[in-house]
């Protein structure tokens, strides 16, 4: 008998069958020997189905009593209440049909039953319309369940092939079941085509879009499109470049992939490139502008000089050094050859070293730079083969007469998008008893220190050899200059791009922006002592200039008093409360004795912490110290003291006993609180106070517990409760009703408890 089925990849032939093709064959076919069933029509090859649904009454079930004409099946789409629509199994339609078609209990029908219909047209429209409805029967599964199944191999030769066609993996074919008389071995003959397994093309992706891309294909040189939703697989680990599969679907008259599916990098290989080199000669450069005509993306031309001459083509990315090719230049290159359609092209490519003796080329050594002359087949030299100076061994004596400045990117302010420019400074020196000048720049000063008008320097002179100037190099600062106005003072304040210096006498603060300040911004902390000169910018506004941080000790002339004070701020800073006039902050004396309510400023340098932002209204300890130029008596050493009790906790932030300005309690967010403790009332703890500029009204941060408060004791209950459980009786209708749920267990998994229960009397309290 013949059979249908699929060429299978894997055979397990028996050991005495000769042939090296075989084919996969259920065990549940018949075999040859057996007779042949008879032949089902398709309606019962797709579902089951009872005849004896059509039969109603002794007639066929069709209201004119007529022979059954050509019937389809279909699935029920929608059902209204006087109709509804199918969807047909075989094709591609929809179709209207009336309740009143249906031969049954329309009460038994439902969305998704499988139905068996006539076509008729509608009498007025003329459309197509289901008529003659039946209900077909779901299949009942056998009660006989199959754990597997067997698969048999048969084999087979070529010449049991019928047609000269050749058999692939997967082919869905026909054939007769042979069994030989002699050797007992079962094989397949006669085998027919049926239909050839879909095939798998491979590729790579070349473009990605928004919702859909392309793919080069591997067989032939042509994209194709394909939609994401047809990617298998995680489409963020999809990028271009990737190796994939797919398979070829004709929609809407053109070709896109489907079923695409990721392949091991390296899987599909469009060229095969040459393991020997060959020479020969540019004949044709790629253009630096493509022509919008141009649609060759191959428009170099490289002539070989084979037994035949030929040109081969390349292009920009053929080029293994990235030198620019010129017409004539000799050069050796691999041949690659397309896979696809055998098109062969020039790649690494690299430029000959006796190139330049066939087209004569001069070349020029140089640093790059930023010039209009473009300069090309640029070729790396080591590291210091060209030299724009010549230094001289010979050092020099001399005087600033003007300073060099220069941009540091550190810092620059990002705000601002012009950068400072750059200006050379002067020097004049005596040579032989003749009094000269010489230029030098603030990148060739030794050390962070820059020199100043009037300071003596040192230093050497290096040629240059473009312009044919002399510049002064290796400038090393040997002294300041007396007479030059240079003030002492200390970082107040420092923010995104500029910072404020408090004065030596500590009564002001100036304004000085980072692009003044010679080292590293990142260096510079609240109180370092700096040095600076004072200018005056638009709207003739003091700032400092020329910042540089010095190590000298110039600030306490005399020891601190060691008598310790307690005291208020009645005044802060200026930098913790900007709406004041005033820069420094004031403390009050609170101690009984001789010196209660004097007060005495306080700056920048007073505070142990620098850190901290005194707030108005703050309890502190201090000590008297004289500070600045003119012997200022002055609070330093100022220590806040921070330490209270907490008040409550609500939810996400709390309240602290302390009194801050006008305010009796500080408020502080749970965030703050460190090592995420969970503070209860009473808790006493450490903290920062900080103002908010926007509200100017003050917080704390940084809360650290120092140690636990009492543990709540729970409260009595009110009199209010209390009297109400004595008014209660239990035959009140309005007195709270307890319904049993579940009875009690004892520690032993056993019913009640030891103790024995006694009666409560209504309002009566142990």
């Amino acid at each position: 008998m013949e059979n249908v089925f699929t060429v299978s990849s894997d055979p397990h032939p028996p050991p005495a069958a000769p042939p090296s093709l075989s084919l996969p064959l259920s065990s549940s076919s018949t075999s040859s020997g057996t007779k042949k069933q008879k032949r089902t029509p398709t309606y019962q090859r797709s579902m089951s189905f009872d005849p004896n649904l059509l039969h109603n009454n002794g007639h066929n079930g069709y209201p004119n009593g007529t022979s059954a004409a050509l019937r389809e099946t279909g699935v029920i789409e929608k059902l209204l209440t006087s109709y509804g629509f199918i969807q047909c199994s075989e094709r591609q339609a929809r179709l209207f049909f009336h309740c009143s078609q249906y031969n049954g209990n329309l009460q038994d029908l439902k969305v998704g039953d499988d139905v068996e219909f006539e076509v008729s047209s509608d009498r007025r429209t003329g459309k197509p319309i289901a008529v003659k409805l039946v209900k077909i029967k779901q299949e009942i599964l056998p009660e006989e369940r199959i754990n597997g199944q067997e698969v048999f191999y048969l084999t087979y030769t070529p010449e049991d092939v019928e047609g000269n066609v050749q058999l692939e993996t997967g082919d869905k074919i026909n054939f007769v079941i042979d069994n030989n008389k002699h050797t007992g071995a079962v094989s397949a003959r006669n085998i027919m085509l049926l239909k050839k397994k879909q095939a798998r093309y491979q590729g790579v992706v070349c473009a990605m879009k928004e919702a859909f891309g392309f793919i080069e294909r591997g067989d032939i040189v042509k994209e194709i499109f394909f939609h994401y939703s047809e990617f298998k697989g995680d489409l963020e680990s999809l990028q271009p470049g990737d190796d994939v599969e797919f398979t070829i679907k004709d929609r809407n008259g053109k070709e896109v992939a489907t079923d695409v599916r990721l392949l091991p990098q390296g899987t599909v290989i469009f060229e095969d490139i040459s393991i020997e080199h060959f020479e020969g000669t540019v004949t044709k450069v790629i253009p630096k502008v493509p022509s919008k005509n141009q649609n060759d993306p191959l428009p170099g031309r490289i002539k070989v000089d084979f037994v035949i001459p030929k040109e081969l083509p390349f292009g920009d990315k053929d080029t293994k050094s990235k030198v620019t090719l010129l017409e004539g230049d000799h050069v050796r290159f691999n041949i690659s050859t397309d896979r696809r359609d055998k098109l062969e092209r020039a790649t690494n490519i690299e430029v000959l070293s006796n190139t330049f003796q066939f087209t004569n080329e001069a070349r020029e050594m140089d640093m790059l730079s930023a010039q209009r002359n473009h300069a090309i087949r640029i070729k790396k030299l080591p590291k210091g083969t060209v030299s724009f100076h010549s230094h001289s061994d010979h050092r020099f004596l001399g005087t600033v007469e003007k300073e060099a400045t220069f941009s540091n990117p550190k810092t620059t302010s990002p705000n601002k998008g012009k950068e400072k420019e750059t200006e050379d400074g002067i020097i004049a020196y005596d040579d032989c008893g003749v009094k000269l000048t010489i230029a030098f720049q603030a990148k060739d000063v030794e050390g962070s220190t820059s020199p100043q008008i009037g300071d003596k320097v040192e230093f050497s002179i290096s040629d240059k050899q473009r312009p044919g100037q002399q510049i002064a190099t290796c400038v090393r600062l040997l002294g300041r200059n007396s007479n030059s106005k240079r003030l002492l003072g200390y970082v107040a304040t420092l923010k995104d791009n500029f910072g404020f210096i408090e004065t030596a006498n500590h009564d002001k603060e100036i304004f000085f922006h980072y692009s003044e300040f010679s080292g590293d911004v990142d260096s510079l902390e609240l109180g370092d002592m700096v040095e600076y000169s004072l200018s005056k910018g638009k709207g003739n506004k003091v700032s400092a200039e020329k910042v540089n941080k010095t190590h000298s000790v110039n600030g306490i002339t005399e020891e601190a008093d060691p008598t310790i004070y307690s005291g208020k701020v009645i005044r802060p800073l200026r930098s913790v409360d900007p709406t004041q006039n005033e820069y420094q902050g004031m403390i009050e004396i609170v101690d009984e004795g001789d010196m209660k309510g004097e007060v005495y400023p306080f700056g920048i340098v007073g505070m142990a912490n620098k850190g901290d932002c005194l707030q108005k209204g703050e309890s502190v300890k201090f000590q008297l110290c004289v500070l600045g130029q003119n012997a200022q008596t002055m609070a330093y050493n100022i220590t806040p003291l921070r330490r209270a009790t907490v008040e409550c906790v609500k939810d996400q932030f709390g309240f602290i006993n302390y009194e801050v300005g006008d305010s009796k309690k500080l408020f502080f967010h749970v965030k703050e609180v460190q090592d995420g403790i969970e503070l209860q009332a009473g808790d006493e703890v450490e903290f920062s106070v900080i103002l908010n500029q926007r509200t100017g009204k003050c917080s704390a941060c940084n809360v650290w517990r120092v140690c636990e408060g009492p543990k709540a004791v729970a409260a009595p209950r009110p009199d209010r409760l209390v009297n109400r459980l004595k008014n209660i009786t239990l035959d009140d209708a309005s007195a709270p009703r307890l319904m049993v749920l579940r009875q009690p267990r004892g520690p032993d998994n056993s019913m009640g408890f030891g103790a024995e229960r006694k009666i409560r009397q209504a309002g009566v309290i142990d």
